[in-house]
């Protein structure tokens, strides 16, 4: 079977799922704020902030790389 064609599988896939997660987000509005977590950066000066969601991008990366090694078996 030719390597492209299970890439372009997985794109599309993938696409979907982003799609479906847009959708719910937009109508759950509550569910498009991630919690913070320990470890997630948060930096207050003034009329300035800057956060950097580190541990929770790290949480969401091995949560979909178990998900997708999972699908591909």
């Amino acid at each position: 079977m030719n390597p492209f064609s299970e890439m372009g599988k997985m794109l599309v896939l993938f696409g979907i799922f982003l799609v479906l997660a847009g959708i719910l987000m937009i109508l759950v509005p509550k569910l498009s704020q991630l919690p913070r977590l320990p470890g997630d950066i948060l930096i207050r000066r003034g009329n300035f902030t800057f956060y950097f969601p580190l541990v929770t991008c790290l949480l969401l990366s091995l949560i979909l790389t178990l998900v997708l090694n999972l699908l591909r078996r």
